[in-house]
């Protein structure tokens, strides 16, 4: 009798517990998709990083960071490809989609080229098709390759397709991250020299994937891709997206503090 009288106090202590423990995050997703400069690198491209890759380990655990940026894609071939429809398939409310084209989009004598009106119309549904799931889309203007003229002041190289997407986010009321702008003001701050170490900029020998050296203007390394990450996730807060409550504390501190500067 006495077993039975402390086992169902143990069973009563358990459950008022297990009442008062905090319930498990909600899980959710973030899916990424673009170009080159966001996407996840073969080990043979080393240092060549997408922001991608380091954006990923910022979340706490209720974050899965799912990352479907893939080289050389405009939103022209990401389509035509069949890239985007699983994931819209799979998208569940309260996930999110951050969508980032134009570096090859932009270019008429790619493939890949995609018109103006073509570009717009693609981001539009990538839009549509995120809330028709009630899951949150993201756009990001295109992030700026390193180019200064004369003077040493950062040029631009987007300047069309990366208005483009600033008007669809009006259109749509959309959250909009302007990396282009960000990731220029990034740039200048290092200036014409130092700004070499945020992209794959190699000297002969320096590293075996690429024994001839490399000028890249366009990929990141690992210290690159971090920053523009951090650019990233500055602004998921300054926009007070819910995502803001899963990333790790003090992960943007410092890149917020510098731009407050």
């Amino acid at each position: 009798m006495l077993s039975r009288l402390a086992a169902a106090v143990a069973a009563l202590s358990m459950g008022a517990l297990l009442a008062f423990m905090p319930a498990a995050p909600a899980k959710l997703n973030v899916y990424l998709i673009g170009d080159s400069t966001v996407s996840i690198k073969q080990v043979k491209a080393y240092p060549e990083t997408g922001w991608g890759m380091p954006f990923t380990a910022f979340f706490d655990e209720a974050v899965t960071v799912d990352n479907r940026a893939q080289n050389g894609r405009s939103t022209k071939s990401f389509l035509a490809e069949n890239r985007w429809q699983p994931i819209a398939s799979a998208l569940q409310p309260g996930d999110y989609v951050f969508i980032q084209f134009g570096h090859n989009d932009e270019v008429p004598t790619k493939k890949t080229y995609t018109p103006e009106a073509e570009f717009t119309a693609n981001l539009k549904r990538f839009v549509a098709e995120t809330r028709a799931h009630q899951a949150q889309p993201v756009l990001l203007t295109p992030v700026a390759r390193r180019k200064f003229d004369a003077a040493g002041k950062v040029e631009e190289t987007h300047a069309a397709y990366a208005e483009l997407v600033r008007a669809v986010a009006r259109e749509t009321a959309t959250p909009l991250i302007d990396l282009d702008r960000s990731s220029q003001a990034l740039l200048q701050q290092f200036g014409p020299e130092n700004s070499k170490l945020l992209f794959n900029h190699l000297a002969p020998g320096e590293n075996p994937n690429y024994p001839d050296g490399r000028e890249d203007n366009t990929h990141f390394n690992e210290l690159g891709a971090r920053r523009m990450a951090e650019l990233v996730l500055a602004d998921i807060r300054a926009l007070k997206l819910g995502l803001a409550d899963h990333i790790v504390r003090g992960t943007v501190k410092a890149t917020v503090d510098a731009q407050a500067r």
